[in-house]
């Protein structure tokens, strides 16, 4: 149905209504605007503002050409390359960085979009495929509905998990970095593999993120975050003022059941996060966030259900082609002891600049697989295997738990 037929409704309120107004949803609505200005599009955010409290990051070759354009208006930072430190080996890359700060996603979709097209501070109580019902009872009927509300049950998955507490520092003199240190892993390994990173917003304005990848999901963030002020110190940087604080805990993937993480939510069309679409190894999911909204934008014309199926296809897709990040995953958590996972990132950044890009994207070839795997391991290749059987053990008796 295109929108001539969708529009011929009386009863319908919209032709797509997104639900959540965070990185997915925001994009898919832009994009959507783009494609088909007469598309009239709901926004619906729980949160008085679009894209919460974030900084999200990306290398230019997470996004092809067209992925740019979408994207290039929200963008606050470039850096033109940017630098990995660890015991071993310290690097600059010559690529391209660029950072989006939640404030101006959501100026720029105000600016963009209708007035009418964003709805701001209202919570779904229920949702399917063409239908919403907002908390207080108001209905909106669509022609298709999308779900781009944050993650469904992560219990239906196994893997580990990044957390992260980040602070934009205003500093008393300047901080003397010309680019970012994407990852600092010289700092002590506490909780996993943990690493610092520090994107330069300004001659005295600095993010720094304390990161870990741990085997549980528990943050203390109080303790995160005079980490943070600590490893600012270390770098002789004088703090004047905390201006931002972000904190977050994403699920690094092993394994798990896709069928089940796409129904822990309902039979309703999903995007981004919500549809399982992130990178298994980094929990990023800018890049298919992008994907998605230009995908949904080349399928405007579809109902409600038809949409879902062809989302779910992709996202099924999806979760396939990524099953190489998972087995790396299972090396991490199942096959390096805590102390020793940094080894496993220092020996990838010693490869190919091209590789890594393609890693960060979630375009790894065959050749570039190979690559990661071969030559000597920073674990034992025994080791190695059987953190590959105890992932697959594990998923195997999550799904005999879940049917009896």
């Amino acid at each position: 149905m295109g929108h001539a037929a969708a529009g011929s409704g009386h009863n319908l309120d919209c032709d797509i209504a997104i639900l959540g107004g965070g990185l997915a949803g925001g994009l898919i609505a832009l994009a959507l605007h783009r494609a088909r200005p007469d598309i009239r599009v709901r926004l619906i955010e729980a949160d008085d503002v679009l894209g919460g409290n974030h900084v999200w990051s990306f290398f230019e070759g997470d996004v092809d050409a067209e992925g740019m354009a979408l994207i290039e208006p929200l963008i606050t930072h470039c850096w033109d390359d940017y630098e990995v430190r660890f015991p071993a080996h310290s690097r600059t890359l010559s690529m391209a960085y660029h950072s989006i700060r939640s404030s101006q996603f959501d100026t720029m979709l105000r600016e963009t979009l209708p007035a009418e097209a964003i709805r701001t501070g209202e919570k779904v109580a229920s949702a399917t495929h063409d239908h919403v019902v907002l908390e207080g009872g108001k209905e909106i009927a669509a022609n298709a509905v999308i779900d781009c509300r944050g993650a469904g049950d992560l219990d239906t998955l196994d893997g580990g998990w990044q957390k992260f507490v980040g602070l934009e520092l205003e500093l008393a003199e300047p901080h003397g970095l010309e680019r970012p240190i994407i990852m600092d892993a010289t700092v002590e390994q506490i909780d996993g593999y943990r690493f610092v990173y520090s994107l330069p917003f300004g001659e005295r304005r600095i993010f720094v993120e304390d990161t870990y990848y741990s085997d549980g999901p528990e943050l203390d963030a109080a303790t995160v975050e005079q980490r943070t002020l600590d490893y600012a110190a270390a770098q002789g940087w004088k703090v004047a003022e905390i201006v931002h604080r972000e904190k977050g805990v994403l699920p690094v993937v092993c394994n798990g059941s896709f069928g089940e993480y796409w129904r822990s939510t309902g039979p309703v069309p999903k995007a981004g996060v919500r549809a399982g679409l992130f990178h298994p190894v980094t929990g990023y999911s800018l890049p298919e966030a992008v994907r998605s909204a230009l995908f949904v934008a080349g399928h405007v014309d579809l109902d409600g259900e038809a949409l879902h199926g062809r989302l779910f296809a992709r996202a099924a897709q999806g979760w396939r082609d990524a099953s190489f990040y998972r087995m790396l995953d299972s090396m991490l958590f199942y096959g390096a002891d805590t102390s020793d996972r940094y080894k496993i990132l220092e020996r990838f950044y010693r490869l190919r600049p091209a590789l890594i890009s393609r890693f960060y994207a979630g375009r790894s070839t065959m050749a570039d697989k190979l690559r990661i795997v071969s030559g000597k391991p920073p674990i034992p290749i025994s080791r190695g295997i059987r953190a590959i059987w105890h992932g697959r053990q594990t998923q195997s008796r999550q799904r005999k738990s879940r049917t009896t």
